[in-house]
């Protein structure tokens, strides 16, 4: 009887791929266009949606985020994608892109924000935080690009998970518009949203 013959599912064959290529990944400095090139054509045989970061190498390690570009509906791929992963010896494998603690300026074409030009105001919309971000930069930046560069910040202070499954509604506002709530600066932002959070799942 011959042997029963399962197709590697595409998520297989992308840890295939990684492992391949794994020596010039963590050098990735010395050839970077073409190995970002190919290693997103390789992530999108999993799923078009899914995006990629690569931490700096600390201890021997290096750190490989695997992120659905905040789309939700490509969070089962990430999920499924990191579940996938062989052990690797110098790579953390990171689903989704993580809190930081240390939040860089947003650059997006000419308009730059620091985070300390940016605060917020939280309310609990039953299960869910909706946030405002108030900006204080030029007037002449556009709702458009802030409305980029918020999400990064977003990304960054609470990490992407958190954005897109106990975030509710987002407004991104002038730092001159009025509101009943306090305003508090971004540093704080993740202490404030879990302590909300935890509020009104209880």
């Amino acid at each position: 009887m011959l042997p029963l013959f399962r197709p590697r599912r595409p998520e297989q064959k992308f840890w295939d791929w990684f492992l391949r290529h794994q020596r010039s990944l963590f050098t990735l400095e010395k050839d970077r266009d073409n190995l970002f090139r190919a290693l997103a054509s390789s992530l999108a045989k999993v799923n078009g949606q899914l995006t990629f970061e690569f931490g700096p190498v600390i201890d021997g390690r290096r750190e490989f985020v695997i992120s659905a570009g905040g789309i939700k509906d490509a969070f089962p791929s990430v999920i499924a994608l990191t579940d996938a992963a062989p052990p690797l010896e110098q790579w953390t494998i990171t689903p989704f892109r993580p809190r930081r603690t240390d939040i860089s300026s947003v650059q997006i074409g000419p308009v730059t924000v620091c985070p300390d030009d940016v605060h917020f105001t939280l309310s609990p919309n039953d299960h869910l935080v909706d946030i405002a971000l108030y900006f204080n930069v030029p007037g002449t930046a556009h709702r458009e690009v802030l409305g980029q560069i918020g999400f990064l910040l977003l990304d960054e202070s609470l990490g992407e998970f958190d954005v897109e499954m106990l975030v509710g509604a987002i407004e991104f506002l002038p730092a001159s518009s009025s509101s009943h709530l306090p305003k508090y600066p971004l540093c704080e932002l993740p202490k404030r949203f879990d302590a909300m959070v935890k509020r009104i799942s209880h």
